[in-house]
């Protein structure tokens, strides 16, 4: 069993629903899954920036039009904020350059999406994206299965783009439970070669409604082996949909955790995992 401690770190006013953070020289950027903004807070003066992602972007879109963006990763300078695939108009991924914050380029993954639910057996009702890494050369994107069929699957893909030229490999696990409830992948960052994700119960068969919150979990994935080391319980009340690498020390490692409080409240509080070594 590994030794585990979570508390509240702060609260960041201004970002509600929040699903994804990358925190990096002492800036959190965030995305909400209610929102077509990229949101920049700077830890050293709790000052909070909003760039678009988009035309007119909107916060606390309603639920039938927003984009559903879940997922954030980042490789060198550019930040990369994917769609979940929920439904048809949540297909988008969005480059961003970490610097100055424009926006690259946007990109339909529908091909590649469809591909992903072909292969890994996921019919659209059960196919939703909530986590995302790049490391330069292969992507690892996670299938939430919190749907009827509990799928799962991380995604690995390697190729030279994401819309017609790429290769698929699907691996599928069965996470544990909470009070009965299948745990699902939220989120998931690579450090020293293993994979660090965080899974929620929530008591609902569905991808696009909310049911009631009954826990989450921390798990650890081998990249080589694509095995799963160790699952723990972190909390039995929230639903962390985020998590970003805080500091890594010869003892410890640190993560900063993100909750998605699934209001329009414009409010969201980071948390602090730390897992000894």
């Amino acid at each position: 069993m590994e030794k585990i401690q979570l508390s509240l770190l702060f609260k960041i006013i201004g970002l509600g629903s929040a699903s994804g953070l990358i925190y990096h020289d002492n800036t959190i950027l965030a995305i909400g899954d209610n929102s077509s903004f990229l949101y920049e807070y700077q830890l050293d003066n709790n000052n909070l920036k909003r760039h678009e992602l988009a035309e007119n972007s909107e916060e606390n879109i309603p639920k039938k039009l927003k984009p559903d963006f879940e997922a954030i990763t980042k490789y060198q300078d550019t930040l990369y904020i994917f769609g979940s695939g929920s439904t048809e108009n949540r297909n988008t991924m969005v480059q961003v350059n970490a610097k100055t914050k424009e926006v690259i380029q946007s990109q339909d993954l529908s091909d590649l999406y469809l591909a992903m639910q072909s292969f890994g057996k996921i019919s659209p009702e059960d196919f939703n994206l909530e986590g995302a890494i790049y490391d330069g050369k292969t992507w690892y994107l996670f299938n939430r299965g919190n749907g009827k069929t509990n799928k799962n699957v991380v995604f690995t893909i390697d190729g030279k783009n994401l819309t017609n030229e790429f290769r698929l490999v699907a691996n599928e696990y069965k996470l544990p439970k909470i009070k009965g409830i299948r745990t699902s992948f939220t989120d998931a960052i690579l450090v020293d070669n293993k994979i660090y994700f965080l899974a929620t119960a929530e008591n609902t068969d569905s991808t696009y409604n909310d049911g009631e919150v009954l826990g989450s979990i921390v798990g650890r994935i081998d990249v080589k082996k694509m095995k799963i080391d160790f699952t723990e319980k972190i909390t039995d009340t929230h639903k962390f949909e985020g998590i970003t690498l805080f500091k890594n020390s010869e003892k410890e490692i640190e993560f900063l955790l993100c909750e998605d409080n699934d209001t329009e409240v414009l409010e969201s509080s980071i948390y602090k995992l730390v897992i000894s070594k």
